[in-house]
């Protein structure tokens, strides 16, 4: 096996991070691991392929015995037991970085994945980011000369890095001349360069997981886990992760991935957009019965997310891991106190809800909302750093209630379907753009979000769903002509410069997997063949 890399130099100190023995651990790694990974993602095709003729997904009875079975993961490290407030946000730039570390927040889950664009440069740069943090000597000027320094008046955030889900390529690495998996990328340079530095910290390597389907992917993770604990010579069991719960089929497998990592296991998180982005996937094809209202009106207290949610805090509770609440997504504005007013008041709602559920903490998107989820959690925590001991006996739940979607209040409007189109291409070109993260209309947008929007217009369009305020039914000729219209109100809003280097490709790319007879798997696939 060769390694390759395309780009030695994406940002300076790069030679830092692409080390000779670095590269040689991440080769290793794709010798090991790297079949398995594309046997699994085949294996997630065929279970979906079933569900497309059954409509139906269900708990495995070849794994009755795990859920039955009376064990628990391993116990948290001291560093991981308070989680009441976890910052969430890239780990590039450096401004970035150090105001998420300071932010006040318990947990930073600096993210590798659905709010960065991989740029090579955004890859390299959050791990030399998250290596200097590490170290204590992250810093940054601005051109404007002012200096963002690590606070020492206060502790710092706990990192949580979050590597890209199993799908995604790195392609600046090549492997025997084939793109490297992008998860092992990432997770072996951050591994590589941070373990022995954060255990020497009292903190250690921790993760979150993403987009997992299959307590079988879980077990893969478990395995890189222990070779490279070994490879690197330190304790087993100092890695630590956190599952994002964010597919329909993992909502049906909880106990079984807790159960694969239970020696590395730290909670599940219960990651709302990508859920109803993978509800949509999954059922796209399975009728009207399964098709969202406006992506918008899909609260959290609908019956088939509350069935969600109340199981995610059972599982883990009952098997001593920490259940994590999931994103606010409003952010506050600074020009308009009745907007931030606005976004408190939701904030403090949602995060309310969670805690009163169970919930050992949650995740916010700005540094101005760490306050408010804070106070909300020490109102119902008290002096506990969590809330383990609050079991959820109460609970049950069945296949049948988490996939009752048609019991989501809300309707399929023109309205609905022009702001899923607006959010999609507004998205998808900041993120041609080299950034993962973007505030549109006040609400902090990610992949996730873009996910949502576009497969909603796919399933409308097979569906030939009828809009609540218009009457009209959703042809392909009825998205082309408001794509065209809200494309054309992004060049108005932007300007002919951006609109030609990132609107009009994102336009473009938005029509052809939303027009498409077939359905693109993750909008992020394609686009990544647009970056550098």
């Amino acid at each position: 096996m060769a390694i390759t890399v395309t780009d030695r130099q994406p940002v300076d100190r790069a030679e830092q991070i692409l080390t000779p023995k670095a590269l040689a651990f991440l080769e290793e790694l794709h010798r090991r691991f790297a079949g398995t990974r594309n046997g699994l993602l085949e294996a997630r095709q065929a279970k979906r392929d079933g569900v497309a003729r059954t409509s139906r997904l269900d708990f495995l009875p070849e794994t009755q015995e795990i859920r039955d079975g009376d064990w628990k993961v391993a116990e948290a490290p001291a560093a991981l037991r308070d989680r009441r407030v976890e910052m969430t946000g890239p780990a590039t730039p450096a401004k970035m970085a150090i105001n998420a570390l300071n932010s006040g927040a318990k947990v930073w889950l600096a993210d590798l994945e659905d709010a960065s664009t991989p740029t090579w440069a955004n890859v390299i740069d959050a791990i030399l980011n998250l290596r200097d943090a590490a170290t204590g000597t992250l810093a940054f000027t601005s051109p404007e000369g002012k200096e963002y320094k690590l606070r020492t008046d206060a502790p710092l955030a706990v990192v949580v890095a979050r590597p890209r889900g199993w799908h995604m390529p790195e392609k600046h690495l090549l492997i025997d001349g084939e793109p490297a998996v992008g998860a092992l990328v990432d997770f072996g340079l951050h591994f590589f360069h941070t373990a022995k530095q954060l255990l020497l910290n009292g903190h250690g390597p921790y993760y979150y997981l993403p987009k997992m389907e299959s307590h079988l992917e879980a077990r893969l993770w478990n395995e890189v886990f222990v070779f490279a604990q070994d490879f690197l010579g330190i304790p087993q069991g100092s890695i630590r992760a956190t599952m994002l719960i964010e597919t329909i089929p993992a909502a049906f497998e909880m106990d079984e991935l807790l159960y694969e990592l239970r020696d590395h296991a730290s909670g599940l998180n219960a990651g709302r957009w990508d859920y109803l982005f993978s509800i949509i996937k999954y059922f796209r094809d399975a009728g009207e019965e399964f098709v969202l209202p406006d992506r918008a009106s899909v609260v959290m207290t609908a019956p088939f997310m509350r069935a969600y949610t109340e199981l995610l805090v059972k599982t883990c509770h009952k098997r001593g891991a920490f259940a994590m609440g999931g994103m606010a997504a409003v952010i506050p504005n600074r020009r308009h106190p009745e907007v931030t007013e606005a976004a408190f008041a939701k904030v403090r709602a949602d995060k309310t809800r969670e805690a009163n559920d169970g919930f050992d903490g949650s995740w916010v998107a700005h540094p101005d909302l760490v306050p408010t989820c804070r106070e909300v959690f020490d109102a119902v925590l008290g002096e506990r750093a969590n809330q383990l001991d609050k079991q959820r006996p109460d609970v049950s739940v069945t296949a049948d209630q988490l996939l009752d979607i048609a019991s989501a209040d809300g309707q399929v409007t023109e309205s609905g379907l022009r702001l899923n189109l607006y959010v999609a291409v507004a998205y998808t070109a900041v993120w041609l753009s080299g950034n993962g993260a973007v505030a549109i209309h006040n609400l902090m947008e990610d992949a996730a979000t873009a996910e949502i929007s576009r497969s909603q217009v796919w399933q409308q369009i097979r569906n030939k769903s009828v809009l609540a305020d218009t009457g009209n039914t959703v042809t392909r000729e009825l998205v082309e002509k408001i794509l065209g219209e809200e494309t054309e109100r992004l060049r108005t809003e932007f300007g002919d410069e951006a609109f030609r280097r990132y609107y009009q490709p994102a336009s473009k790319l938005i029509a052809e997997i939303c027009l498409s007879e077939d359905y693109t798997d993750f909008l992020t696939t394609p686009a990544y063949e647009l970056v550098g």
